[in-house]
């Protein structure tokens, strides 16, 4: 397969917005050091500059939040608060949807699979992440094996929901697939869906950091995603979408800012919760962490998306270009080579252990990738099968703000390198991941210790 490079302005990471550590350099075992090649962006992508600086802005007023009397509070108050009209503005929602605040996207939609009303029929798909595929409980959970193609998923959605039973009905759908970066074909299952009273939630983890996103336009009923994988990676996500399955459900967790009021009942305390979104938000919130998603959504706003999807997809081409010439590598797909995709590639090397690929990159090119099944073990297994590989984890590759050609360009190398000649440092496994043996690279000063 030969792809088109394409030589856009847009490859230059000055044409995106700057992210933090794009000047880091890290040591190699060979004694050089190397400006880091970070392509490993769907796991964690990199703090925006912007997000960065405005947690900085907020850090000498951060307080307690809704009930201080202090200014502080109050300043930290308006934040929170301010952050959640941001992230609704950002994903386009409809006026009345909640917008609560998780840790991530895992948490999100455990949270809303706690919040389903009892005998919900679930139907989702084996090839989810498996955030979106283990939290769902009950007799009426139906997992979908892979499908073919596009059309092959929306048929096989239209068979599973015209046999679910009598009742609520609820659609577990991604975005874009962590393993392989195919988009999904959102708008059809959701009209699908409606035409059995089914409700849909949207896995947007990968999707959301890498195209526009308007949840009235799509019509979901729910949507999660994660700060750490928007750009702002300081541990906050949110649960976005229709109040009354949230609103009657008892609270994920309990405790302070759940609960309207308790009374002394001397044989049990009668507790009124709060109505929803403080419901879902005991404890005390990650104030920082919601506003360092709110600044990486209006940073993105703010600086469009043409510019961010043009830079990726001059990236994407010159990445899958690369690959394509380094022998033994298989892509994997899902509904083939050509359908549209976001900047995730994994894949395998005939007669290569990924893990120890992975590995090499890191050690003697300063690239960093991920191995293995990438939370989606089901996926992952049957793609192997079907590429005919008898390896039981892949190389994963991912781009976004933070990846430029030439580490790109140093990555094919370095597989080609390695895939021809073999590693020049010697490794060994340790607790069941390769490593290099011995390891002289130093930690920074402030691990040295």
């Amino acid at each position: 397969m030969t792809i088109a490079v394409p030589q856009a302005r847009t490859e230059h990471p000055a044409a995106v917005p700057a992210v933090v550590g794009s000047r880091l350099t890290v040591p190699l075992v060979t004694g050089e050091r190397v400006p880091y090649a970070n392509l490993d962006h769907a796991a964690s992508a990199p703090c925006l500059d912007a997000v960065r600086a405005a947690v900085d802005d907020l850090l000498p007023w951060y307080a307690s939040v809704h009930r201080g009397a202090g200014f502080a509070s109050q300043v930290s108050t308006r934040v929170y608060e301010r952050a959640r009209e941001t992230v609704r503005a950002f994903l386009g929602t409809r006026p009345s949807d909640a917008v609560v605040f998780t840790r991530n996207t895992t948490d999100a939609l455990n949270l809303l699979a706690r919040a389903v009303p009892r005998r919900t029929a679930v139907v989702v798909f084996d090839t989810e992440h498996h955030a979106a595929l283990l939290p769902w409980r009950g007799p009426h959970v139906r997992r979908l094996p892979a499908p073919e193609s596009p059309e092959a998923a929306v048929r096989s959605l239209d068979l599973a929901l015209r046999e679910c039973p009598v009742g609520p009905r609820l659609v577990v759908v991604t975005g874009a697939s962590n393993v392989t970066g195919e988009l999904w074909p959102v708008p059809d299952l959701v009209q699908v869906a409606r035409r059995h009273a089914a409700r849909v939630v949207l896995d947007a983890a990968q999707l959301a950091p890498h195209r526009p996103i308007r949840i009235a336009d799509l019509d979901v009923d729910y949507l999660a995603l994660s700060g750490h994988k928007l750009y702002a990676p300081y541990g906050a996500g949110v649960l976005v979408g229709r109040g009354d399955w949230l609103h009657a459900a008892q609270p994920y967790l309990v405790g302070g800012g759940a609960t309207a009021g308790v009374v002394d009942h001397g044989d049990h305390l009668g507790v009124a919760w709060s109505g929803v979104p403080e419901r879902h938000e005991a404890g005390s919130p990650n104030v920082l962490g919601a506003h360092a998603l709110a600044a990486a959504c209006a940073a993105i706003d703010a600086h469009g998306w043409r510019p961010i999807i043009a830079h990726e997809n001059a990236l994407l081409c010159r990445l899958r270009a690369g690959l394509a010439d380094v022998p033994g590598l298989r892509e994997l797909n899902l509904f083939g080579a050509g359908h549209d995709r976001v900047g995730v590639v994994s894949f395998t090397v005939e007669g290569q252990d990924s893990g120890l690929l992975a590995a090499a990159l890191s050690a003697e090119y300063g690239v960093g990738v991920r191995d293995g099944a990438f939370c989606a073990h089901v996926a992952v297994r049957r793609l192997l099968l079907e590429a005919g590989s008898t390896e039981q984890r892949a190389v994963r590759v991912s781009l976004g703000l933070g990846s430029t050609g030439e580490h790109v360009d140093r990555l094919v190398r370095g597989l080609r390198e390695l895939v021809l000649d073999g590693p020049r440092w010697s490794y060994r496994q340790r607790d069941g991941r390769w490593v290099p043996d011995p390891d002289p690279r130093p930690l920074p000063p402030f691990l040295a210790g």
